[in-house]
């Protein structure tokens, strides 16, 4: 079945998920927290039994909750020509440590990209205890070799950095088994850990997760501008524009805008790999 845009406004069944204190330890792990300094500033997120710390949860968290499948709705297509476009977390009150939650999926549009299609879809969490809406998750993926059926290009608007220094440059090492652990919050996706499936798609070995820069994207963002307090992040939004491969350095620059409001960008030494970044905090 070729690309369906027909397929816009499908929502999924709602799907229930709870986690526990180590996800949200294993989460915090795979994204770098700790790697640095296993026994200094990021034990409130890598740990949850030492004295005079409370366990806090990294606000990127909700990436890697399951949501219902809708991108199948859009077409057949070969996965390992999918790769993660954007990715967009909000939160609407603090995130618990452990937690329980009934999330909907929503396919919101497919887009003609011509060199190939781009599927986006919006999920909505609430806490199952009270009702209310905990966070909002939106993506985008791009399937290559599936544009050209004639449909909307879609939106092309990108948040463009100051042409000024950063205020802020944070830098972090990825390990050369950095995707292997991060696979272990549920994303078993070939394409970043076999070497086969990752050649077929065009890759020379397995590359990192883009949600696993993300996450070490917004721990820099949280202790560069939230003073490491999750309560204070509120928004994050980019754009995955260049492969990450483990073992590759990061380096997250970040221009702040005032009124809690922050622009930033991620690269490594071969170039920029999250870009069009958008953030808010309190």
């Amino acid at each position: 079945m070729p690309i369906n845009p027909g397929a816009v406004g499908t929502v999924s069944e709602a799907v229930e998920h709870r986690w526990s204190s180590r996800d949200a330890l294993l989460y915090a792990l795979s994204v770098g927290a700790g790697a640095s300094d296993p026994t200094g500033s990021e034990l409130e997120f890598t740990t949850d039994n030492t004295a005079g710390v409370t366990q806090r949860i990294l606000p990127t968290f909700p990436v890697v909750v399951p949501t219902g499948r809708v991108v199948h709705h859009a077409g057949r297509f070969d996965p390992a020509m999918l790769v993660h476009g954007e990715e967009a977390v909000e939160l609407h009150e603090p995130l618990p440590v452990e937690g329980h939650v009934a999330s909907t999926t929503t396919l919101t549009g497919i887009y003609d990209k011509g060199s190939g299609a781009v599927i986006t879809s919006e999920t909505t969490a609430v806490a199952v205890a009270s009702g209310r809406p905990l966070f909002t998750t939106r993506a985008s993926a791009f399937v290559r070799g599936e544009g050209g059926f004639g449909g909307d290009r879609g939106p092309s608007d990108r948040a463009a950095v100051p042409d000024r220094a950063p205020d802020h440059e944070v830098a972090y090492g990825t390990r050369p088994d950095q995707a292997l652990l991060y696979r272990l919050n549920g994303d078993r996706n070939p394409l970043h850990s076999d070497p086969a499936f990752a050649a077929r798609a065009g890759f020379p070995r397995p590359i990192l997760h883009g949600l696993c820069t993300f996450g070490f994207t917004g721990r820099a963002l949280l202790h560069a501008l939230c003073g490491s307090d999750p309560s204070r992040f509120v928004s994050m939004a980019a754009r995955f524009s260049r492969p990450v491969f483990p073992g590759d350095a990061l380096t997250v620059a970040i221009w702040d805008e005032g009124s809690g409001r922050a622009l930033f960008r991620t690269t490594t030494p071969a170039g920029t790999v999250v870009d069009g970044g958008r953030f808010v905090y309190r």
